[in-house]
């Protein structure tokens, strides 16, 4: 029989949770899952559990995944090589269809498949689906060449998304797990970097929070201090002075994008800490970096 401690402890953290469950309930919460999370087997299970859990209490997540160290394994496979230009994947046809397939493929239906073994009832997609994320070609500035862009080859921008599709989804009890993946003009494929198309989604969809889940604890200062709580213009600043740099830059800057543009806060967690998920949005304490607005 457990002791009494393990009893009171148990009954005050579901206590706890409750302000948080009718606070957020029937609210969407979109969730960028990558990093560790993605790999290590019982990190996988726990997102899994932890995801079906907010969508039984009355939650809408929404899921966009990534993939990079997948892609990079499948691209050693058939003997390529992975190049990267501004931390971009440069993506020529053949790199493509290998992206699609093990994002929309392989990652896509094995985070689905975990989400209903566990008891959720999750649909995968892709922008092409419906159509529901439009994209065109991404062009960047050669940074040793003024005036001069680079060309990435299928690496998309996001035009448009359309919520319908996610939002007759959400009305139906279903967990969207997204791959991200746009779709041009003429049909083509584009390879869109996972955050921006979180971060996006977010703001179609006005989410009470946009949650990115990431290999750090959250969002350092120069000396490798947990930055808790930020505004947008205090990140700016960050950016400035060269605080935020490297991979962090699309991750957070598809952050203050959201929470300038209606989503009510954003947090910066770390993936590798077991229900990272639960402990942000049901406990007091919360986990990692708190992106919100001015006011």
């Amino acid at each position: 029989m457990p002791s009494s401690v393990d009893v009171n402890e148990k009954v005050e953290i579901l206590a706890e949770a409750l302000p948080y469950i009718r606070r957020f309930r029937n609210k969407t919460i979109v969730i960028k899952y990558g990093g560790n999370a993605m790999t290590e087997e019982a990190l996988k299970q726990g997102f899994a559990k932890d995801v079906v859990l907010l969508r039984l209490v009355g939650m809408n997540p929404v899921i966009v995944h990534g993939g990079g160290p997948q892609i990079n394994n499948m691209l050693k496979r058939v003997g390529k090589e992975g190049v990267f230009i501004q931390g971009m994947r440069v993506t020529d046809a053949e790199t493509m269809d290998i992206v699609e397939m093990t994002l929309g493929g392989l990652i896509n239906k094995e985070i689905v498949n975990l989400i209903n073994r566990h008891g959720g009832q999750a649909v995968g997609l892709t922008g092409k689906d419906g159509m529901f994320i439009r994209a065109k070609k991404m062009l960047i500035k050669d940074k040793e060449n003024a005036g001069k862009w680079i060309n990435l080859g299928q690496v998309g921008e996001i035009e448009h998304i359309d919520p319908t599709l996610i939002k007759l989804l959400d009305a139906r009890d279903f967990i969207p797990v997204i791959a991200p993946i746009g779709v041009g003009e003429e049909g083509e494929s584009y390879n869109i970097n996972a955050d921006l198309v979180a971060g996006h989604l977010a703001e179609t969809l006005q989410a009470e929070k946009l949650i990115l889940l990431t290999n750090t604890p959250g969002v350092l200062d120069k000396a490798g201090n947990l930055l808790t709580g930020l505004t947008a213009s205090r990140v700016d600043e960050l950016f400035a002075d060269g605080t935020i740099s490297g991979g962090m830059l699309p991750k957070i800057g598809s952050a203050v994008s959201a929470v300038k543009n209606g989503v009510k806060s954003c947090h910066i967690i770390d993936g590798r800490v077991q229900h990272a998920l639960l402990l942000e949005i049901l406990t007091d304490a919360g986990v990692g970096t708190l992106i919100k607005s001015e006011e």
